[in-house]
């Protein structure tokens, strides 16, 4: 049964026709992305986490830098991406009707390629909306097939993706410590001091260094837009009260072992072939899905089962709004951190940085709630929309339509 019936798929989905906790969960997970992003490769170069910690900061410097490193980093990723699988399968229902449905998610994802490529070359390269229009056009055979080996088929990709670095050399990635230790400061001296035509081209010249950590990463986002695709299929977001002891169970065990997992592998240089030569680096390494799991699990079964979903909601504008947050993201820490603004990069704390990071997400959540009030979309899912269909989106939003309510935790 398609996810919306009676309706040209063109249209938006009703407000009350949306699972809100998909957008919260979607919104959660977004300030996660900002975190990691923030701290690790808007600050200082990205490469500089591959590195030995600095000694230098407060406590609360370190204390922040192992909070993202133990809870955030990899997971938020990871939990962003089974969303992404979510809502490939979600758009697949919804078009079941129309025969044009393969065309229509093919052309959704070379938009999204389109606007990856923009962010990449031109904003920052830590982009990683061109790995997902990539693998999403790898995964999209997978929705033709049945539920149970597209589970499956995660599952595999996933196992595969653990061990794969124990058959890599240490230089498929680059030649050493020495490499990346020049490269750091290379690249911290042009993005700090370069007006916006040098921060590009040093950005450009950057890319090639990247590929090889994209290329491993891949396997896990094809193996969690897989699990993603499947997770919908069975109900769970749609009918959570039926799976109470489901999603319960998932939210414990995943934070519990999740949690347990990522400490047998305590912060340090996080290097894609650290430590990889053993049964323990794999099993952290596998780490980052469950908590994602876990965390995923929890938003859903407080929004579901507890009084929370009446403080949560206020996220749901937001991850409503993802794209736009995240590609704004992108170009206020590049203002912040770049030479063509105020060049801090490699000159703040961890803390400060944080607590930046916070402010803009509060801004972006009040925003949020203010645009949607008046718009049906934000403005880059609006064009995303408008691309895919080929057609113009409708973009004042009815009275009523937005804010707040009506909020709908399953049917």
């Amino acid at each position: 049964m398609p996810y919306e019936t009676g309706e040209d798929d063109a249209l938006p989905v009703r407000p009350d026709r949306r699972i809100s906790s998909i957008d919260v969960v979607r919104a959660i997970a977004l300030f996660g992305v900002l975190a990691v992003n923030l701290i690790t490769e808007f600050r200082v170069s990205l490469f500089q986490q591959f590195l030995a910690p600095l000694v230098s900061g407060s406590w609360w410097d370190h204390a922040v830098e192992t909070v993202v490193s133990v809870g955030l980093e990899l997971k938020a990723f990871a939990l962003f991406s089974i969303l992404f699988g979510v809502g490939l399968a979600i758009q697949f229902e919804r078009l079941a009707g129309n025969p044009s449905r393969g065309k229509l998610l093919v052309r959704r994802l070379l938009v999204l390629l389109g606007f990856g490529l923009v962010h990449l070359c031109l904003v920052w390269n830590g982009d990683i909306l061109t790995e997902y229009a990539l693998v999403g056009l790898l995964a999209l055979p997978a929705l033709y097939v049945p539920n149970r080996l597209v589970a499956y088929a995660g599952l595999v990709a996933l196992v595969i993706y653990a061990a794969l670095p124990l058959w890599l050399p240490p230089t498929f990635f680059w030649s050493g410590e020495a490499w990346l230790r020049q490269h750091v400061a290379e690249a911290t001296l042009a993005y700090s001091r370069g007006n916006w035509a040098e921060v590009v081209r040093y950005n450009l010249c950057e890319i090639p260094d990247i590929i090889p950590l994209h290329l491993l990463v891949a396997l896990r986002t094809f193996g969690l837009f897989l699990l993603g695709m499947a997770l919908w299929r069975t109900g769970l977001l749609r009918e959570p009260e039926h799976y109470r002891r489901w999603i319960s169970g998932a939210a414990v065990l995943g934070l519990a072992v999740g949690f347990g997992m990522s400490v047998l592998d305590p912060p340090g240089p996080s290097s894609p072939f650290h430590a990889w030569s053993s049964i323990v680096s794999m099993t952290t390494t596998t780490a980052p899905v469950v908590l994602a799991i876990g965390y995923g699990a929890t938003i859903v079964a407080l929004f579901a089962f507890t009084g929370a979903w009446r403080v949560l909601r206020m996220f749901a504008p937001l991850g409503r709004m993802a794209f736009t947050n995240y590609l704004t993201q992108s170009l206020i820490f590049g203002w912040i951190f770049f030479g063509y603004g105020l060049g801090l990069i490699g000159r703040m704390s961890a803390s400060h940085a944080l607590v930046i990071g916070a402010t803009v997400y509060l801004i972006q959540l009040v925003w949020s709630h203010w645009w949607l009030q008046r718009f049906r979309f934000g403005p880059v899912e609006w064009l995303w929309r408008t691309l895919m269909y080929g057609k113009r989106q409708p973009w004042r939003s009815s009275h009523g339509q937005a804010g707040l309510m009506p909020i709908r935790r399953g049917r």
